[in-house]
């Protein structure tokens, strides 16, 4: 308390006036700093006339921060005369500019490689479906990630770490086999790996060996989907990278094999009569593949005889598929029901011998 007494008691007329003259200069600079933006990017984007499109640009809120930061560095070397601030004060400062200013551009920067900004939806439309949303996704993922490495060497170079020796101490090679023995380092490879391979994408309904559902992010490590039971579960992209998975969102058809089985005192004029009613009937079925759909007497055993219906249905919806299941299926138990027939149902004969 006393410092500070002491301080005021020794400032000069002349030295208030600066230090009014630097708040000041941080005021304008903080008032200002929306209007400046606006222009600066303005500048860049001279075709746009929605000032809403330009104040929603990645780099508009930084370079308000910068500015006033700016404005701030600014009335410091403004007052370092006339207060005559130690040099580690003003190398203070000067560092904290410099390190705010590189964190601001990062992050501006960072925020341009993203699904919502402008600029990406443009190359999107440009792209037209060449690239699916998930790999797009899963790139800006890893170029923001390269972003802010780069924003975090540069600040430690400003700190003035020596990074020449950490990296000689350790060795480049030496870093990369360590980070490749790392699981997350190979959680990242399997991602990469799933970028380039595409068996995949957000929202498609998959399965492996383990677990099953619908894919909702893929980042840096792992795939995260959501089950039927609506739990979910974060797979390792090593996991999946090294794994058969089934993508059912990818189906062109669905299928739907049923076997029906006859006793054995059926005659083969009333297996054929049932098979042709079952094609006329799948004939009118809109949603049913006629060409790919075949009836075939498949099978003569001990305990009855089977009648295969293979169908395909054009529907890859699961809910529809089921619904179209349930139409089938009552519509062919009419059939086999007029037919004045019995389906044959599990069993055994046994036979006893008379001595």
């Amino acid at each position: 308390m006393e410092q500070v007494l002491n301080f005021i008691e020794n400032v000069k007329a002349l030295q208030i006036i600066d230090i009014v003259v630097a708040i000041c200069l941080i005021v304008l600079f903080k008032v200002l700093s929306p209007s400046i933006s606006y222009i600066i990017i303005k500048l860049f984007k001279f075709n746009s006339k929605s000032k809403k499109s330009i104040k929603e640009s990645a780099f508009y809120s930084p370079l308000k921060v910068f500015i006033t930061i700016l404005g701030i560095y600014i009335a410091v070397l403004f007052l370092d005369t006339p207060l005559n601030l130690s040099d580690n004060v003003m190398n203070f400062v000067t560092k904290a500019f410099q390190i705010i200013s590189v964190i601001a551009f990062a992050k501006a920067l960072a925020a341009s490689f993203t699904t919502k900004s402008t600029l990406i939806k443009k190359i999107r439309k440009n792209w037209k479906n060449d690239v699916e949303d998930s790999m797009l996704d899963f790139a800006l993922k890893v170029a923001r990630g390269i972003i802010y490495i780069i924003a975090l060497f540069i600040v430690l170079a400003i700190l003035q770490i020596n990074l020449s020796g950490l990296v000689a101490g350790l060795g480049i090679g030496g870093i990369i086999v360590t980070l490749a023995a790392q699981d997350t380092a190979k959680n990242i490879f399997g991602g990469v790996v799933l970028f380039i391979d595409k068996p995949f994408n957000v929202g498609d309904w998959i399965q492996t060996s383990t677990y099953e559902g619908a894919v909702e992010d893929i980042t840096f490590r792992t795939t995260r989907i959501r089950s039927a039971e609506n739990y979910v579960v974060n797979i390792p992209n090593s996991t999946i990278a090294d794994s058969a998975v089934i993508n059912w969102s990818k189906l062109e058809k669905r299928r739907y094999k049923l076997p029906l089985s006859f006793p054995l005192k059926i005659t083969s004029d009333k297996i054929t009569q049932i098979s042709n009613e079952i094609k006329d009937m799948l004939l009118n079925e809109p949603q049913v593949i006629n060409e790919d759909t075949t009836i075939t007497f498949s099978n003569i055993e001990a305990n009855g005889l089977t009648l295969l219906v293979d169908i395909y249905f054009s529907t890859t919806v699961y809910k529809e598929y089921l619904k179209l299941k349930d139409s089938v299926n009552k519509k062919i138990m009419n059939i086999v029901h007029n037919a004045g027939v019995e389906l044959n149902y599990p069993a055994t004969s046994v036979y006893i011998e008379k001595q």
